[in-house]
């Protein structure tokens, strides 16, 4: 065992009990109730720009919030001090809190009955050690491969973050867990061109060090995302197939997460609302959520509120069969939580086992979408319409590159007339999928 798992370990036994002590002291300041949340997490962050060391950040920190109820009345505390003196003056604080706020009938706990009895170790712990010039090295690395290449004018710098830490969580139900988790990245973003300069990136994230993508790999495909964007044009106005390449397509869907998403739903300002059994996509399409895989970026045992994460079916043959609610959604709209506190689990998304090669191909004339600008989509009308740039695609070859035009329909629409999703999938995305064929989009350009 090495010595971060060790240590690890031993904080893990030490956060537990600085929960159990939180929830202790809520009950003895008159809480009818309470939860708790504490993380702890060590990591590096290390930037290069043009081979040399632009900034390299060391970070240990900690936070526990808490929040008690009496009876309906809830009220809020943290503190990023750990001491038992200071947790007992956060609970003491959220208790006077809450002695002043308005009751909330939809306030309180997940259900009881709902709270995680099974903890599988889902491998996500996989430190490395912090050896700031090991990092240093790999950054500089990514970037000196990519300045070898011609065309590539300058480097805008290349990153690696490796963190390790821990989470646990605990309420008045008797419910206290905790797992420790770790995550490490490196990107790099480069610029070429002369007089029409283009800028793009790559990257590799991953919970073990070891499987991180060679800075080789990373940036080859940071010298031929950017170089393939050179010489870009604007197109005219028309009405044409869209392809969301796989970088942006999960994207597309993270809009679905927040039209089902019980914040949503119970304030009515969704697109999505009373949409449950309806039939939102084509007949061949599923989505499945595993929140159990292994080595997973989107796994956990149990969500936020400690509700047990469970595998099932969020489309089936083109029909939604469930919302995503936390308890407090789930009171507003008198149905159970489902265990997305704090998010979703890995959606896998049933593909066409077509490549993005054969899409564009099946697409004839069109376009194809690789980068998304802008924040303009309306959640509560669907209505969606961005800034993009990517390639025009003719007779199923790609013609060139394109920019400076926006895209346009309403997401219920794109949904419903998607014609095929590639295989191209990306594993390190909570939503694994690929490249996303639509029917039609208004394109706006000349």
């Amino acid at each position: 065992m090495s010595s971060i798992q060790q240590s690890m370990d031993k904080e893990l036994t030490q956060l537990k009990q600085a929960v159990e002590f939180a929830l202790d002291e809520a009950k003895r300041f008159g809480a009818s109730a309470a939860e708790v949340s504490i993380s702890k997490q060590t990591g590096i962050s290390v930037s290069t720009r043009s081979c040399e060391v632009e900034t390299l950040e060391f970070n240990r920190d900690g936070a526990l919030g808490i929040a008690v109820y009496q009876g309906q009345q809830k009220g809020n505390a943290s503190t990023s001090d750990l001491s038992k003196e200071a947790i007992s003056r956060s609970v003491k604080a959220a208790v006077d809190i809450s002695d002043v706020t308005s009751a909330d009938p939809a306030a309180g706990l997940a259900p009881k009955e709902l709270m995680a009895t099974e903890i599988p170790d889902l491998d996500l712990f996989h430190p490395t050690e912090l050896e700031p010039q090991r990092f240093v090295d790999l950054a500089s690395e990514c970037e000196k491969i990519a300045l070898t290449h011609k065309g590539i004018k300058a480097s805008d710098g290349a990153s690696v973050n490796s963190h390790y830490g821990v989470r646990v969580y605990g309420n008045t139900h008797g419910f206290i867990e905790g797992y420790p988790t770790s995550r490490h990245s490196l990107s790099c973003v480069l610029i070429a061109g002369e007089e029409q300069m283009q800028r793009d990136y790559a990257y590799s994230v991953a919970i073990d060090y070891n499987d991180l993508r060679s800075a080789q790999s990373v940036a080859d495909e940071a010298v031929e995302k950017t170089l393939s964007r050179l010489n870009s044009r604007k197109i005219n106005t028309c009405q044409v197939p869209v392809i969301f390449d796989k970088n942006v397509s999960s994207g597309l869907l993270g809009h679905f997460v927040m039209a089902i998403s019980g914040g949503n739903l119970y304030r009515r300002s969704s697109f999505l609302l009373d949409s449950l059994g309806q039939t939102l996509f084509p007949k061949w399409l599923t989505i499945h959520e595993d929140p159990w895989l292994k080595k997973a970026l989107g796994s956990s045992p149990f969500d936020n509120e400690g509700v047990q994460t469970r595998s099932r079916d969020i489309i089936t043959d083109g029909v939604l069969q469930t919302y995503l609610l936390t308890s407090y959604a789930a009171r507003k709209m008198a149905m159970q939580p489902t265990g997305h506190a704090g998010g979703i689990h890995n959606w896998l998304v049933t593909n066409s086992s077509l490549s993005q090669q054969e899409l564009i191909k099946q697409m004839g004339t069109g376009l194809l979408v690789t980068e998304l600008m802008g924040q303009g989509v309306n959640i509560v009308t669907g209505d969606y319409s961005r800034g993009a740039a990517g390639f025009w695609v003719e007779n199923g070859e790609i013609a060139y590159p394109v920019h400076e035009i926006t895209i346009a329909g309403n997401l219920k629409d794109m949904f419903q007339n998607i014609v095929a999703i590639g295989n191209d999938i990306d594993p390190t995305h909570a939503i694994r999928t690929g490249s996303i064929l639509i029917d039609s989009m208004k394109i706006a350009g000349n």
